[in-house]
């Protein structure tokens, strides 16, 4: 019996991104974004298809929040941009390039020119609610 097209990982357009390698766990396992996604309770391939429709500096800023949830590796929480930014290139793109976001003094995602630019509202809210999605699952799982 063949496996249904959405448990295939042969023909994913989100495979290079979801197989790429976050870093190394301090066990020497490499995790990658697919390990990654699992353990903070997302569906990989949802939020693959999700982070490559948004602007990419929405996506990194969003993966860079994510992957500073994971326990550290042989990477700091402080380098969880720039991981960000080195695995959203694996993102095929589906969004039209976005209006560039107001510019800041600080914070916010480093972008091609260097500027520091902020997240969407609309990505924080969604972020915001995935976290909380998180808390709470967690919590009733603990009960």
């Amino acid at each position: 019996m063949a496996l249904r097209r959405e448990f295939s990982l042969g023909h994913s357009e989100f495979n290079e991104f979801l197989f790429a390698a976050i870093g190394e766990e301090k066990n020497g396992i490499k995790l990658t974004v697919l390990s990654a996604l699992t353990r903070l309770g997302l569906d990989p391939w949802s939020e693959a298809a999700r982070l490559s429709s948004l602007p990419m500096e929405t996506a990194i800023w969003a993966l860079g929040e994510s992957i500073a949830l994971l326990p550290e590796g042989d990477w700091q929480k402080s380098e969880a941009s720039a991981i960000a930014v080195r695995l959203v290139a694996h993102l095929p793109r589906h969004s039209a390039p976005a209006e560039r976001p107001p510019q800041v003094e600080s914070g916010g995602v480093s972008g091609a020119s260097g500027a520091k630019t902020m997240p969407s509202r609309t990505a924080l809210w969604l972020f915001a609610a995935v976290v909380a999605a998180l808390l709470v699952a967690m919590y009733l799982s603990a009960g």
